[in-house]
């Protein structure tokens, strides 16, 4: 059976949930939807699970997508700020491995969300990615993949928005949506965030040192720790990361021209992220 007529022929009871991340596959879904098979998106509840350290980008997206879609956006929260869960997990900083920031902060509050109701999720991955995104363990929850299903590959998604919404902005230099201090971050990410958000780098690089500074048990000596746990990035801390790659972008400038195309297009022919990079697998939701 087809996704759709799944959907179309569940029970009365479920509910059809759709999280929205500010990124680009879960708001062209949205929007594919509404356009494509209005009988659900008229059952359509949107949820975005906001951790309080979002770029304000992502929330000019939201708005314009809340406005397309005539319905409204529910705003989810752990209702504590990041610190405070940081603190809860020993100032460990979140990395790869220990995702606790996704667990904490995404995934609890949406299971809050749907509670145990019989619910249809709509997750935005599309026929040429190969991975899974969240799938929760509740017999309650039943996972749809419609892009998948209806081969629809990246150029469709950015036609979609093209075609609507707009490209979010963030992605003129940045690759995902997410919170200011993601991990999964390249240098020119950071080195981005320091000039667009300053005031969020500064934030994020004092997270890092307050973090990084671990005192013997005898409290008469003090170590700055580097490495998974107390830096946002195994290869440095953030100014050792923005150095690098302000010395990359000047190299490039001397040996390279710069493009005259628009970043919306330079984005859309890029290859895609890798599917092991992918930050916040609930945002596929």
């Amino acid at each position: 059976m087809k996704w759709h007529e799944y959907a179309l022929n569940a029970d009365k009871n479920s509910r059809h949930v759709l999280g929205i991340s500010g990124g680009k596959d879960s708001a062209a879904l949205a929007i594919y939807i509404k356009e494509h098979y209005p009988e659900i998106s008229e059952k359509m509840e949107y949820f975005f699970t906001d951790t309080g350290a979002e770029l304000q980008e992502v929330y000019d997206t939201l708005d314009k997508l809340e406005a397309y879609l005539g319905k409204e956006i529910v705003r989810l929260g752990s209702e504590k700020p990041f610190e405070y869960w940081l603190r809860l997990h020993n100032n460990y900083l979140p990395s790869p491995r220990q995702r606790w920031c996704t667990r904490t902060m995404k995934i609890k509050p949406f299971e809050k969300f749907v509670g145990d109701d019989p619910v249809i999720s709509y997750v935005g991955i599309r026929a040429d990615e190969n991975r899974e995104g969240y799938i929760s363990q509740r017999e309650t929850i039943k996972a749809v993949f419609p892009f998948a299903e209806d081969g629809l590959i990246r150029d469709d998604i950015f036609q979609i928005l093209e075609d609507s919404i707009g490209i979010p902005e963030y992605y003129e230099w940045r690759s995902r949506s997410g919170c200011y201090f993601c991990f999964f971050q390249r240098q020119d990410e950071w080195l981005g965030l320091k000039r667009r958000h300053p005031d969020l780098f500064e934030k994020a690089k004092k997270i890092e040192q307050d973090v990084a500074k671990r005192k013997f048990d005898w409290g008469k000596a003090e170590v700055e720790e580097c490495g998974q746990g107390y830096t946002w990035s195994q290869t440095g801390t953030l100014e050792e990361i923005v150095l690098r790659a302000e010395e990359k972008e000047k190299k490039a400038g001397q040996t390279g021209k710069k493009s005259s195309e628009r970043w919306q297009d330079v984005l859309r022919n890029e290859i895609d992220d890798d599917p092991e990079d992918q930050a916040c697998l609930i945002c596929s939701l």
